[in-house]
């Protein structure tokens, strides 16, 4: 019986051997200076789930627009291969991302390294049979494809790489909220199933030449609910202990100068609006990792700190993921009752800026031939301490009274918005009935900037001016979305007019903001002079204006304006934001 069980063990050994050597990487076959195309994460995702049938499983959970799945990789020694048996046994869910910028690709080589490594209890054992891990090797399939050798320009290896945007010209990472492309639909789809503690993106940096190797970022830690602040500093600190006992150099910031190409402006933290991944998921009471290797290191060497970082996530996770989600659904009790409270709209460093040494390389600034500016030049053979400012006291920038009661969206506007709601998973009810002369408050826009340029497909729209009480009508089939809701933060993050990342703010309520009806000239002549004879204090204002306002005073069109505000006809709506808020709820 004992040699049996020696030679079941050795024949187990055997198998599992067979299967790592299997699912090695065309970048480990390479000596990490390629890494494989598409249709490798595809036959690795389907070889780890047949390699590891009880604990791995690979998953459809979108397509791109040329048509390519988007995969994840289900990895867990717990038994909970599904969301509904990882939530029924109450695990803790990581979920990891790679190539969400397709040329920034080492978190899909060193996602499957680090995977293979914890399934055969290499790295981290027993960690896997505490938390399930969801990995999607690569976010951005299309534009992994778009594959060529100077698509990364700023960084050493592969010798090939993927390109930044999607076969749309979209950059994943500005559109978590807006969520305009059909792979970001299918991934918020894949967290709303999941609903990971910790949300994990895997990212290479641009930007100068020094000697840290990786920056590790997390929010909560200066935003979202105040005691899963604690919780993820916590992990940042323990990432980066652990990344330093393993020979790293991390940082806990990003290192982009304040002022481009200049070293000596020194570095600012904040807090990533929620187009990106990390200023997203706190506005679900959850935590959104970053993870940045440098992209002056070797891939060899980025690979190897990635897959540090994803072990020494699983590790962390494993070990504190219970009381993380106890903390997360107190936060999201929390959430529903922050009608009326200041919520932050956007962050900012303030104060003075304290003094760090980083470890950079000697350096000259110099004017160049070519550009005439002022250039950086390098010496990575001396390397070189840098006393540069750091400002890292983040505090709010703009905040708003969250309504009472809610927001109600018109029904002109409610099935798209509804559809955008629903991708977030997001309460809202419809009106059965109309509401007539209720009690709301409206936004009247005092100033409109339009953006000269495109952003992402969107004319970006910033508004000026404050919420008043109105009494206003409110069709039926209008939306109803109340404060009162786990995500309460992101419902005020969408649908504030002034916050960052909004739905006005991208330009999707533009409309309101466009004069249609209008007077001919000679129309608002007559109209104007009769309203200079019936209304002396009128016209003691528009002379009044025409002696202080030169600007004013010659411009025909802002004169007649000046009348055709002022009649009857002028359109009431014009420059009101189309979204009221309410201190009750509708009955």
């Amino acid at each position: 019986m004992k040699a049996y069980l020696l030679g079941a063990a050795l024949a187990l050994q055997l198998c599992t051997a067979s299967a790592s050597s299997a699912l090695t990487t065309h970048a480990e076959r390479s000596g990490f200076r390629q890494t494989g195309r598409y249709a490798e994460a595809v036959e690795l995702c389907a070889g780890f789930a047949k390699a590891y049938p009880d604990a791995a499983r690979c998953v459809e959970f979108g397509r791109s627009p040329e048509g390519r799945p988007l995969l994840s990789l289900v990895v867990s020694r717990s038994g909970a291969l599904s969301a509904e048996a990882a939530h029924a046994q109450r695990l803790p869910v990581v979920l990891m991302q790679g190539g969400i910028h397709a040329g920034e690709i080492d978190g899909k080589d060193a996602g499957f390294l680090a995977l293979r490594e914890l399934l055969d209890g290499k790295a981290a054992p027993g960690a896997l049979q505490k938390l399930v891990v969801v990995f999607v090797p690569i976010f951005n399939v299309d534009g992994h494809e778009r594959f060529a050798a100077w698509n990364r320009p700023n960084q050493r290896g592969p010798e090939q790489m993927g390109w930044r945007t999607t076969a749309q010209n979209y950059n994943l990472n500005r559109d978590y909220v807006k969520a305009d492309t059909p792979e970001m639909r299918a991934m918020l789809g894949l967290i709303g199933e999941w609903d990971p503690i910790v949300y994990a993106d895997l990212h290479v940096t641009d930007g100068a030449q020094f000697e840290h190797d990786v920056s590790i970022t997390l929010e909560p830690v200066h935003s979202g609910d105040e005691a899963l602040r604690g919780a993820g500093l916590a992990l940042r600190t323990g990432l980066i202990d652990a990344l330093s006992r393993q020979g790293s150099l991390p940082l806990p910031f990003y290192p982009s100068f304040v002022v481009n190409d200049d070293p000596a402006s020194g570095f600012a933290d904040g807090v990533a609006t929620p187009r990106f991944s990390t200023g997203y998921m706190p506005l679900r009471n959850r935590m959104g990792l970053l993870v940045e290797t440098h992209s002056w290191k070797d891939y060899k060497t980025r690979v190897r700190i990635t897959r540090n970082t994803i072990v020494d996530l699983v590790k962390l996770s494993a070990e504190r993921g219970a009381d993380w989600l106890q903390l997360a659904a107190a936060a999201d009790a929390r959430a529903a009752t922050l009608g009326g409270s200041p919520l932050p709209l956007a962050w900012a460093a303030q104060g003075e800026p304290r003094t760090i040494a980083f470890r950079g390389y000697a350096y000259t600034r110099e004017p160049s031939a070519i550009s005439g500016a002022l250039v950086t030049r390098y010496d990575e053979n001396q390397p070189q301490i840098w006393k540069v400012p750091l400002r890292d006291d983040v505090q709010p920038s703009l905040s708003v009274a969250a309504p009472r009661g809610g927001y109600l969206v018109p029904a002109a506007h409610a099935q798209w918005v509804a559809a955008r709601l629903e991708l977030h998973g997001i309460e809202y009810r419809p009106l059965a009935t109309a509401l007539s002369q209720v009690d709301t408050q409206s936004f009247r826009a005092s100033s409109v900037s339009f953006a000269p340029a495109p952003v992402e497909n969107h004319q970006r729209l910033t508004l000026t001016g404050q919420w008043q009480p109105e009494r206003r009508d409110v069709a039926a089939g209008s939306l109803f979305v109340p404060i009162a809701q786990p995500k309460a933060r992101l419902v005020v993050a969408m649908l504030e007019p002034q916050a960052p990342d909004s739905l006005a703010a991208w330009g999707d309520f533009n409309g309101a903001y466009e004069t249609k009806e209008y007077m001919e000239d000679y129309v608002a002549e007559a109209i104007a002079s009769q309203m200079l004879k019936n209304d002396p204090a009128l016209a003691a204002e528009f002379t009044q204006r025409l002696a202080t306002d030169p600007e004013f005073a010659k411009d025909p069109s802002a004169r007649l304006n000046f009348f055709a505000r002022r009649h009857e006809s002028f359109d009431e709506r014009y420059q009101l934001y189309p979204v009221l808020r309410m201190d009750g709820v509708p009955e």
